[in-house]
């Protein structure tokens, strides 16, 4: 028996040697992952927080909010701590990114205030209301050393990928002219449920909260805007922004362009279309938020390929920052590729109140 006992000693140590190196290498990979805050716990910060709680390498670890009742609902939703006062989530040291979800208002100097505390920077658009502020946002990241990442999510989407794919390799010939539609609705419960929704120094009309995602394709597809002329104008909404916005765009490369926008349209969201001609191909993007390849002519091509969906262009937008992170790679959409939109809705703003056309860069 007592030889018996000596035998299965060496093994009962192995077994419990086994388990401590299990659970260390568990907390080893826990301690691996990418921890997150969110400060603005509205729609958007639910979209974020929806992804990162099932990224792989992600982990969702403080949320911030000066509403007691929001913060309460969305942290007791999602089980992480909450915080009032946003100088208090930097204080934490367990914090690699700050997502940026509040009024469009904030974001530059909230995004500046993360980075000075060294944490790498997830912002919602527009990533400033003023280039000024764009700028200043991507000198102090850079100068901290951390990322800065937009969200901008079409450009991870695969009817645009593949449609920027077959423009790079040339496959439309000389481009003739593209547009870019945002046919929405945003009823005055929206405007009225947040008040800084529509304000000129909080959040700007359609054309800066809404249809800055096809601006942002526009010229990430068609190359830069050498110049803009617009007409903007407020028809229904209490606000003091416009809710319906038309312009024109001349590209670089000689193309032509034409942005429309609305929050206006009756009784709800209609279409949001891109569509590109050259003189060898025809695309066209829509559906109600810019998914579906509607038409893809490039000879006897179809572009069975781009008809997949990703799950979420949040969640490639997080993954890619993730991997950037985790890496040291470079992101698909940082301040610098952010801040281009931004310049072109300004643009556009400025030759509304000029009636005027207005060349970019601006200066």
């Amino acid at each position: 028996m007592k030889r018996e006992g000596e035998r299965r000693q060496p093994e009962v140590h192995r077994i419990k040697w086994r388990g401590a190196f299990f659970e260390w290498l568990r907390k080893r990979v826990a301690m691996a992952k990418i921890k997150f805050g969110i400060v603005g716990c509205g729609h958007i910060a639910r979209v974020h927080a929806e992804e990162i709680m099932t990224l792989p390498g992600a982990e969702l670890k403080v949320v911030c909010d000066s509403n007691p009742r929001a913060l309460h609902d969305f942290s007791s939703r999602y089980g992480v701590s909450g915080f009032l006062y946003y100088g208090e989530m930097l204080s934490e040291k367990a914090l690699d990114v700050v997502v940026i979800c509040t009024p469009s208002g904030l974001h530059a100097e909230m995004g500046i205030r993360a980075a000075r505390s060294g944490k790498h920077v997830l912002i919602e658009k527009p990533m400033a209301l003023s280039l000024d502020e764009a700028d200043r946002l991507i000198d102090v990241c850079k100068k901290e050393g951390v990322l800065l990442s937009v969200v901008l999510q079409n450009r991870y989407r695969p009817p645009f990928l593949a449609l920027k794919s077959a423009l790079e390799a040339g496959r439309f010939g000389k481009l003739s002219h593209a547009s870019a539609t945002v046919r929405w609705n945003r009823d005055e419960a929206y405007f009225r449920n947040n008040p800084w929704r529509g304000k000129k120094n909080e959040d700007g009309g359609v054309v800066m909260n809404q249809a800055i995602h096809s601006v942002d394709m526009l010229q990430w597809l068609m190359g830069p805007v050498d110049s803009v002329f617009a007409y903007t104008a407020n028809r229904y909404r209490p606000i003091e922004a416009e809710d319906v916005g038309v312009a024109a765009l001349k590209f670089k490369n000689g193309a032509l362009g034409v942005v429309e926008a609305a929050t206006t349209v009756y009784p709800r969201n209609l279409e949001e279309t891109l569509a590109v001609f050259g003189e060898k191909g025809t695309a066209v993007i829509g559906g109600v938020k810019a998914g579906e390849i509607k038409t893809w002519r490039l000879g006897e091509e179809c572009a069975a390929e781009a008809l997949t969906e990703i799950r979420s262009g949040h969640y490639a937008v997080l993954q890619d920052l993730v991997k950037a992170v985790t890496d040291g790679g470079r992101l698909a959409v940082d301040g610098c590729e952010g801040r281009k939109s931004l310049e072109i809705v300004l643009g556009i703003y400025r030759s509304s109140e000029t009636g005027l056309p207005v060349s970019l860069p601006l200066i």
